[in-house]
């Protein structure tokens, strides 16, 4: 069964809080530490998961023409310029605002925006040794993928199957290999190999 707006707006919510209080507690020089997307820190993170409050559609438009319609190229611009212009404190400070903000990305609706949360949460939390988030809230990431978005991080599942051993979800066909769902959510996303 598919969960209503409702579960997936608290689930949202509850994550965007753990987020926050994390973030809260994390000396300063944790702001400085690598995170899973490759040549970020943690605080250009933060910017990233941010900017989506901070933007207005024309200027999301305007930023996107301006990297020749590259997704990826305009996050990478936007995260770094915003981490120079903004200090760690008023980062954090957009996080905490907006913790019920009803933002969602084009096309991927309220299962997407937590997706965003999820996975750029474990970009942060994982290096730095910090929780993750409930099994159940991760499941509900993993029941939303398929095909496009799997292709959009480059995995294959062709002969793998990925089971969770910590909630009842399963990806692919094919030999089975079980994981906790997070694993599986590093996996898919593309922050770790396949096993």
């Amino acid at each position: 069964m598919s969960p209503t707006d409702a579960e997936l707006k608290q689930h949202i919510h509850a994550e965007r809080e753990r987020l926050t209080c994390l973030l809260t507690e994390l000396p300063a020089q944790g702001w400085d530490s690598p995170s899973l997307c490759a040549g970020w820190r943690v605080r250009e993170v933060v910017a990233h998961m941010t900017a989506p409050f901070r933007t207005s559609l024309p200027r999301f438009v305007a930023g996107l023409a301006a990297a020749r319609f590259s997704f990826d190229r305009y996050a990478d611009r936007t995260a770094r310029k915003d981490t120079t212009r903004m200090p760690d404190a008023a980062l954090l400070a957009c996080l905490r605002e907006n913790v019920t903000n009803e933002w969602r990305p084009p096309g991927g609706g309220l299962a997407g925006a937590l997706s965003h949360d999820i996975i750029h949460g474990l970009d942060m939390t994982e290096p730095l040794g910090l929780p993750a988030p409930p099994a159940e809230r991760v499941a509900l990431v993993l029941a939303s993928a398929n095909d496009r978005s799997l292709s959009y991080f480059g995995v294959d599942l062709t002969g793998v199957r990925l089971r969770g051993t910590d909630a009842d979800i399963a990806l692919g066909t094919g030999e089975p290999v079980e994981m906790p769902v997070k694993d599986i959510l590093l996996t898919i996303s593309g922050r770790r190999p396949l096993p």
